[in-house]
């Protein structure tokens, strides 16, 4: 189905762990093309004195000035994304394979709060770039930066949830944060059934074109 109908949207793309604003770069060609706004944000993730609170500045001053923004955060996204919504006219909130924190609770604490460890064997390519093009892969494992613990020490400020629609949106083949523990997660938290897509932890390398038509204010224009 042709998107000429729907009216363009402005996305602010917060990263995961690392911060780089490169994860977003095939999902912002999509948007592009379907003729939306694309923000991909870097985030200071190598910074040891920046906390939640750093992250959260300088989400604001990415999206300041572009009217009304749809927030996407990713994976380690999900502790700041949320936090923005008082701060942008934001109309939506999208969860992606995301940490959903609880009021006061850090995000070294949120580990064994759900019940979830980081894989003994963790190995980036194999947990998060095991669906992601050859070519992509490489250049991601090949640099970036390193993500300082500092903004998981930071109790979670809010009180309760942003008043804003909130989806979460999960990758079936995700190896980092498996389908059934986000869906868990998910409904414990937030009330929310996610929406379930084909892909890994980062779908927006992996399967772009799939994610962005999902994303779009009417998701049925996916099919």
């Amino acid at each position: 189905m042709s998107d000429e109908t729907t009216e363009p949207t402005t996305f602010l793309l917060v990263p995961g762990a690392g911060g780089n604003a490169w994860y977003w770069h095939r999902l912002v060609l999509e948007l592009v093309a379907l003729g939306h706004e694309a923000i991909a944000v870097e985030l200071p993730a190598d910074d040891p004195r920046a906390g939640l609170d750093r992250y959260v500045d300088v989400i604001v001053e990415s999206g300041q000035g572009h009217g009304d923004l749809v927030v996407v955060a990713q994976s380690m996204g999900g502790l700041s994304g949320p936090l923005v919504c008082d701060r942008l006219p934001v109309t939506s909130l999208v969860l992606l394979n995301a940490m959903i924190p609880r009021p006061g609770e850090t995000g070294g604490e949120w580990w064994s709060a759900t019940g979830h460890e980081m894989p003994e064997d963790f190995d980036e390519a194999t947990h998060l770039f095991h669906d992601v093009p050859a070519d992509v892969r490489a250049e991601g494992l090949s640099g970036g930066k390193d993500q300082h613990d500092r903004p998981f020490a930071d109790p979670w400020p809010l009180d309760t949830w942003p008043d804003v629609a909130t989806r979460v949106i999960a990758g079936i083949d995700d190896r980092l944060f498996p389908i059934g523990f986000q869906q868990r997660v998910a409904r414990e938290r937030l009330g929310i059934e996610p929406e379930t897509m084909p892909g890994g932890h980062l779908v927006a390398l992996s399967r772009p074109a799939e994610l962005a038509r999902l994303l779009l204010p009417d998701p049925s224009a996916a099919h």
